[in-house]
């Protein structure tokens, strides 16, 4: 079994997909004028816009779905991976992923918001199966996306997540398996079967504080060993590009493990984030775009190097030799995964530190599955638009517990390499179909910058920018045009009438 797996993996995961998510994002970033860079305050501003409605969540929460999906074990026991396997220059290809892939995630989740619709239920579902079919026209291409995100999210992700629960937990406090199996089980139950609003209130409470107070921990790591930090950023720059000795070896594969856990952390391009980017209530599309823009930068250059920082600046990690053996043994007999961190803050938390990366560990990928599981049913509704078939959702549900009980209790590189299958194939397919779709969501950010330099509260119009089958915006915007009271009688029929001298 692990043997077939990890041969899929390999064809999936060839130079080629890596070049196409490097390059994508690269090319989005040139074509949005690295609105990454540019946008960074707006940024911050939208995410703390209140607005929200029966139909949608706030941006707020929307951002904090799409961090529960994208802050998982990958910030943990994925960097601690790409440093076994990469060494530590798979650090920076992580932040590149994360620098470049900004700007894609702007695309995918204003694509999304602007191809949305409502369910029977009256909220909002979008994500790529819904913009393929809308934009693209090839509802068979969207059926294959579907398809794919149902099984990757509901199947083969989960397990990775659940894994390094179970690890984690196990390390720390010696907790079984099969225990940790049954409580994460029951926990996600109730908590999925309360539906997307249920999922939504968790992310946002408990998304920021796991996060800060995980990064804090890492802050104090790094304050205690301060002399170090200099000569690991150096580490990673040089280990990035083959100049550190005894690296060298690892150079093509610090590229590979880098590109391939940035995208698996921070799920750019991937086609996952679009989905939590379409449950917003916002006004512009672009709203949303820029706000999941920023959970990127969140997830890798916060999250991620909080981890790389807490190992490397402790010296507790291995590096792997592709040969055989190891060029750096620093953990013997450790095996690749969360123990890795729990092993660095061990070291100013003595007896406390493991637990504490556990508990962290816990709620990340508890999250995660939590995201996980709105993705798979987000669609799961796509394919039952048409015909109502509650038996999918509950065999969803079904599923996903499986998942987790499955993953808990196999070996850590058969869940990773599962994993990895599932991202890889819904990354290929979103990143072809929105390099294809790219233009809607370039027309939406010059609309909504000239709106901004207007002095405006940007609104988008789907017909002025001559963007077809927006149909929820255009409903949207012809509502609210039908709600603005008529001019008396005696008052002119605008502003500009009012100023301008009558004519001829």
């Amino acid at each position: 079994m692990e043997a077939i797996v990890s041969a899929v993996n390999g064809v999936i995961w060839s130079p080629a997909l890596i070049v196409l998510c490097l390059g994508a994002g690269l090319y989005f970033s040139i074509r949005t004028r690295f609105m990454q860079v540019r946008g960074f305050r707006e940024m911050i501003r939208l995410m703390l816009a209140g607005e929200k409605s029966a139909a949608g969540v706030s941006p707020f929460q929307a951002l904090a779905i799409s961090l529960s999906g994208r802050v998982g074990t990958g910030n943990i026991a994925g960097v601690a991976t790409a440093i076994t396997f990469g060494g530590p220059g798979a650090v920076f290809w992580m932040w590149m992923v994360a620098f470049l892939g900004a700007s894609t995630a702007y695309v995918e989740s204003t694509l999304a918001q602007i191809y949305k619709e409502k369910d029977d239920k009256g909220l909002y579902r979008g994500g790529p199966a819904y913009y393929i079919e809308k934009a693209m026209g090839q509802k068979w291409y969207a059926w294959i996306f579907a398809i794919a995100t149902i099984v990757a999210t509901g199947f083969l992700l989960p397990g990775v997540q659940a894994n390094s629960i179970a690890q984690g937990m196990n390390n720390a406090f010696n907790v079984p398996p099969t225990v940790t199996a049954t409580v994460i089980v029951i926990a996600l139950g109730f908590i999925i079967f309360g539906g997307v609003k249920r999922i939504a209130r968790f992310a946002e409470v408990v998304v920021p504080f796991m996060a800060l107070a995980y990064i804090l921990i890492a802050l104090v790591v790094m304050f205690l060993n301060i002399n170090q930090v200099p000569e690991v950023i150096a580490l990673v720059l040089r280990s990035a590009f083959g100049l550190e000795a005894g690296f060298g070896a690892v150079l093509g594969l610090a590229v590979e493990w880098g590109v391939k856990r940035g995208i698996y952390s921070n799920e750019a391009g991937q086609g996952t984030g679009p989905h939590a980017a379409a449950a917003a209530e916002v006004s512009h599309p672009a709203k949303q775009g820029y706000v999941q823009a920023f959970s990127i930068y969140v997830d890798t250059l916060l999250v991620c190097s909080a981890t790389a920082f807490l190992i490397l600046s402790t010296g507790l990690y291995n590096v792997v030799r592709p040969a055989g053996g190891f060029i750096v043994e620093r953990l013997p007999g450790v095996e690749v995964g969360p123990r890795y961190a729990q092993a660095a803050v061990e070291t100013v938390l003595p007896g406390y530190g493991a637990g504490f990366v556990a508990l962290a560990l816990l709620f990340f990928a508890f999250t995660t599955i939590l995201a996980y599981y709105y993705m798979a049913e987000t669609n799961v509704a796509y394919i039952n638009r048409k015909v109502h078939r509650p038996w999918m959702t509950f065999a969803l549900r079904v599923l996903i517990l499986a998942a987790v009980t499955y993953g808990c209790v196999r070996s850590a590189k058969l869940a990773w390499d599962m994993g990895d299958i599932g991202v890889g194939l819904m990354a290929w397919l979103n990143i072809v179909a929105i390099l294809i779709l790219q233009r809607p969501a370039l027309r939406a950010l010059r609309d909504y910058e000239a709106q901004k330099k207007a002095g405006l509260d940007p609104v988008f119009d789907p017909d002025a920018l001559g963007i077809r089958n927006a149909d929820l915006w255009r409903e949207k915007l012809a509502a609210s045009q039908a709600t603005v009271p008529p001019p008396a009688d005696d008052a002119p029929a605008d502003a500009s009438a009012a100023e301008s001298p009558p004519r001829g």
